[in-house]
């Protein structure tokens, strides 16, 4: 395969080399996520999405039209997306909503309550999404990243800019080819508009997708490092997710596969995805395999990307695999996600 390129988180650029001595404390400061996770005023609930009539509506304008009509006040809001890898059909856009920063080298504090939608265009051969004709409100949903307390990692309840929801929208792309999505939110004074990322629909197409076989990996367990797990998982404490090697069940018995690296990860939810795990790896005890992989060898990002991340040509990281008994992917998830789309995601694959 062609040289693959830097390994991005997904709602980030994936932690360099000369941040390696800053991600040990986990990237980042500012805010209490303990007080969070415990479920303090300011916790992050799950909520869902508002009806679409809260939104307006497109009314026939293209991207721009509408764009520069609605948006009558600034945002004070920050959205990272969550999610690069689309294909065509219906698609989950997950993203983080901090506020807005004085200073560009600063997260904003996290804000676990907003009302949003995402608005969308296709561009065309000879036309630029903004020129195109807008389609939406897509309203997003909240879902909670909390985990009960015996499964929340340090790598969780010790980083103060932990995120402790994920927002996510459920966009239609009709076909591969370009999109551009745009926030909507209702600030005082107005509403707020702002234009988001580029979407490329189709450019990764070598993800394994749903109903496609799940390619074949070795992965290290407990056992194969002789019980130190830290070799295994940069989770604080390790977590337990490495008890069988992924080739010996394929296709025999279901797999959740989780690629992700708590201590490496700029996303600002990787901690929280892998103690999703290890909760649903608890509830789930003996009907499914629950395999973690990191994503640096030798857990070092200067010494690049592991073999087993490659072979499943992944851009970004976390990315949760559910394979059926049959070795068929049976959902992938970008980006973060919480416990009641795992066990969703969980419930599925068992029942295939």
């Amino acid at each position: 395969m062609a040289p693959m390129r830097a390994l991005r988180s997904a709602l980030g650029l994936a932690c360099l080399l000369a941040f390696v001595s800053l991600a040990v404390a986990g990237c980042g400061g500012g805010g209490s996520t303990s007080s969070r996770l415990n479920g303090s005023a300011e916790s992050g609930k799950s909520r869902p999405a508002p009806p679409k009539s809260a939104f307006p509506a497109t009314e026939g304008r293209t991207l721009k039209q509408f764009y520069m009509a609605i948006g009558k006040v600034p945002p004070t809001i920050k959205v990272s997306p969550g999610g690069e890898a689309f294909w065509p059909g219906e698609g989950r856009y997950p993203f983080l909503v901090n506020e807005k920063a004085l200073s560009s080298d600063k997260l904003g504090r996290e804000v676990p309550d907003a009302e949003i939608a995402i608005y969308l265009a296709e561009g065309k051969a000879q036309t630029s999404p903004w020129q195109e004709p807008v389609i939406g409100p897509f309203p997003a949903r909240i879902e909670s990243l909390a985990t009960k307390p015996p499964f929340q990692g340090k790598t969780t309840t010790e980083n103060p800019e932990m995120a402790s929801v994920v927002y996510s929208s459920q966009l239609p792309f009709p076909s591969e080819g370009t999109y551009k999505p745009i926030m909507v939110t209702k600030e005082k004074g107005g509403w707020a508009t702002k234009g988001l990322p580029t979407v490329q629909v189709g450019e990764f197409e070598k993800i394994p997708r749903p109903g496609e076989k799940a390619p074949l990996i070795q992965t290290p367990t407990a056992r194969s490092v002789g019980g130190a797990r830290a070799e295994l998982s940069t989770r604080v404490p390790p977590d337990t997710q490495n008890q069988v090697n992924y080739a010996d069940v394929l296709g025999k018995e279901p797999i959740l596969l989780l690629f992700t690296t708590p201590k490496f990860c700029q996303s600002r939810a990787c901690g929280p995805v892998v103690d999703v795990a290890e909760q649903a790896q608890h509830e789930f005890e003996g009907k499914a395999n629950f395999i973690h992989m990191e994503i640096y060898n030798d857990n070092d990002p200067s010494k690049g990307v592991r073999p087993q991340v490659r072979r499943f040509h992944l851009p970004t990281e976390p990315w949760l695999f559910a394979i059926n008994r049959e070795g068929v992917v049976s959902a992938s998830i970008e980006g973060a996600f919480g416990t009641k789309l795992m066990r969703q995601t969980v419930d599925r694959v068992i029942s295939e």
